[in-house]
């Protein structure tokens, strides 16, 4: 048995597939699938069930896994002791951000990262979809609020607030909302799945979700904001799109007193690149300047 063989079988389960585990480990697919199946034969148990459309996992081949993911982490971890007066960030890293936030405070930072790490390449894809880190060949992506459960390594960032505001002039023409029930009486501007879900206030010490309406509905932050600052209605956004705009007068803060607990930017990344120099200088490099604040 082989550590690549180990490497090779981690990297299958965690994609689910073969072509996406071959993608990740820039090896073919016929190359992928016949190493498991020569792992497999030597060990003399079956761990995977191919079929047309993705691999299932069998018990012993969950067993198997843990156990080989364990090695591979403690291999890295030694190669890591051994070689720590050397090890430098090195390589491609594919990184997945949120759009708003990867254009507005991303992408200011990532030529700083690279001027200090020249051999260091970043591929880098900006958008408000959830991409499946393992399966499309990511090796980090960037995460706000709530993570859902699942077997990727996550690292806290930073913290930010939502910030209820709207524009002087909407303040000034219509009653400002005193407190969170009265916003049935505006329109309300949603950012992404605000229109289902609510917007979250504290309330008698409680968090609770306040159904609004309005008029516009966008998966981009900045189209929300504009929309605010044009005087349309009231918005609830997060700190780091509206930081300037609050700033300069644009906008004004509502609801302050009922403001909900801050949400979390997170680094997540899968179990095998936890040894990885290249993520964790870029991780940290990212909590130092995210510490610094969102002015913009």
């Amino acid at each position: 048995m082989q550590l690549d063989d180990l490497r090779i079988f981690v990297a299958t389960v965690d994609a689910r597939n073969f072509t996406a585990a071959a993608d990740r480990l820039q090896l073919s697919k016929q190359f992928v699938s016949r190493r498991v199946m020569a792992l497999e034969a030597s060990l003399g148990v079956r761990l995977l069930v191919r079929n047309t459309r993705k691999l299932a996992v069998t018990d012993l081949g969950y067993e198997f896994y843990e156990r080989a993911t364990r090695i591979l982490a403690d291999v890295a971890d030694a190669e890591l002791a051994m070689s720590s007066q050397r090890a430098y960030p090195r390589g491609l890293l594919r990184v997945s951000a949120p759009l708003s936030f990867g254009m507005v405070h991303l992408s200011p930072l990532v030529g700083a990262f690279l001027s200090s790490n020249p051999e260091v390449r970043i591929d880098m894809e900006l958008s408000d979809r959830v991409v499946d880190v393992v399966g499309e060949g990511y090796d980090m992506a960037l995460r706000i609020g709530t993570l859902a459960d699942s077997t990727l390594i996550a690292q806290k960032l930073a913290e930010f607030r939502m910030i209820a505001c709207c524009s002087p002039l909407y303040r000034n023409t219509r009653r400002a909302p005193m407190t969170p029930a009265e916003l049935a009486r505006h329109p309300c501007l949603l950012y992404g799945e605000e229109a289902r879900t609510g917007w979250p206030f504290e309330i008698d010490g409680m968090v609770r979700h306040i159904e609004v309406h309005g008029p516009l509905r966008a998966n981009n932050g900045e189209v929300i904001r504009d929309a605010a600052i044009a005087g349309i209605g009231v918005a609830l956004l997060p700190e780091f799109i509206v930081a300037g705009a609050l700033e300069s007068g644009r906008l004004v803060p509502l609801l302050e007193a009922f403001a909900s607990r801050p949400i979390t930017l997170y680094a997540v990344y899968p179990q095998h690149q936890q040894s990885s120099v290249t993520i964790r200088a870029f991780t940290q490099y990212l909590r130092e300047r995210f510490a610094k604040g969102w002015g913009a």
